[in-house]
């Protein structure tokens, strides 16, 4: 998928500020002009290429949302996302912690299949100037100025990607307090359905995992913990996912106990069987170096490709238990 794919067909924008105590209907679509087109696209590229999205599933019976959906027709734009808005505004004015935004409603379309995209901008605080005009002449201030919406390089925190041919929805949210505990008051209230974790959330737990039982029965074998990242990530490379089972068998598998703590740890978040699948490069940048540092304080940092690499970098355990670490084949060194 490459953003210039997304067609955007229709867009609207509403306003959600606490302050007010009442939302902010626009009566008009937007006029979306190259620079609007660039931002919105942007933004939802970013998100639907991203591993923070988590994929949800409406109640049918419970999610007014969902009733809203059925009947959506793009005839009815503007009343449409005013009812929409409408129902996260009750959610927000009776929970103050969330935050106030605008929210955009937008219609697009992606390889011939239909989409509403949901984007819910959060304020931003930033300082801007403020020119007054007084009797010795120009007076310029600068003013804090809560309203300003997120830059277009920015990541959202909170946006719903509903697919309209199968009602699927892909979320991106933030917990906030309601009725005194934190929740996920955008899937759990305001949409009613049922959320997966993200590709990211889901590696994240592999990694830990990994971590924790590597650190427990392997903590004096560094080469051990080395490899153990180098696996997860030629698994990723070579499949474009991690599959638990094989990972756990690649690192484990000729110690029984261990691999049983590892799955253990899986099946507690019902992952044992699980295949993740990260689409953004950020997501797996944390695989693409070895970090070391030595109980002398000197730090490591070697590319994958020279830690595989017996020529460029060597591991060498000596005989009183220390270990040595050889850098080879070295042309020029620089400081920085």
């Amino acid at each position: 998928m490459q953003q210039d794919e997304i067609i955007l067909r229709k867009g609207i924008v509403h306003i959600l500020d606490g302050e007010l105590g009442y939302p902010v209907y626009s009566e008009q679509q937007l006029d979306i002009t190259p620079d609007l087109n660039e931002f919105f696209t942007g933004h939802i590229f970013k998100i639907m290429s991203g591993d923070d999205m988590k994929k949800c599933y409406f109640d049918e019976e419970s999610s007014d949302i969902y009733k809203l959906l059925k009947d959506f027709s793009e005839d009815d734009f503007i009343d449409f996302s005013k009812d929409i808005t409408k129902r996260l505004y009750d959610i927000m004015n009776s929970n103050l912690a969330i935050p106030s935004a605008d929210l955009a409603v937008l219609s697009f379309s992606l390889h011939s299949v239909m989409y509403l995209a949901i984007l819910k901008m959060n304020y931003k605080e930033s300082f801007v100037h403020m020119t007054q005009a007084e009797e010795s002449g120009n007076v310029n201030s600068i003013i804090k100025y809560r309203s300003t919406l997120p830059a277009s390089s920015s990541k959202l925190s909170e946006a719903v990607i509903i697919n309209l041919g199968d009602y699927t929805v892909n979320i991106i949210e933030k917990k906030y307090e309601v009725n005194g505990e934190k929740c996920n008051y955008l899937s759990e209230l305001y949409l009613n359905c049922h959320a997966a974790m993200s590709s990211k959330s889901k590696l994240a737990i592999v990694t830990k995992a990994v971590e924790q039982v590597n650190k427990k029965h392997f903590e004096e074998e560094p080469v051990k913990q080395m490899e153990a990242k180098r696996i997860i990530k030629e698994e990723i490379e070579e499949t474009g996912a991690v599959n638990v089972e094989k990972i756990s068998e690649k690192l484990y598998g000729k110690t029984p106990d261990i691999k049983e703590e590892f799955d253990a740890k899986m099946e507690k978040y019902h992952m044992e069987k699980a295949e993740v699948k990260p689409q953004s490069s950020a997501t797996t940048k944390k695989f693409e170096k070895q970090f070391l540092k030595t109980d002398t304080g000197i730090e490591i940092n070697i590319p994958m490709e020279q830690y595989q690499d017996i020529n460029q970098v060597e591991f060498i355990s000596n005989p009183d238990g220390t270990i040595s670490v050889m850098i080879k084949n070295i042309n020029k060194i620089s400081t920085r």
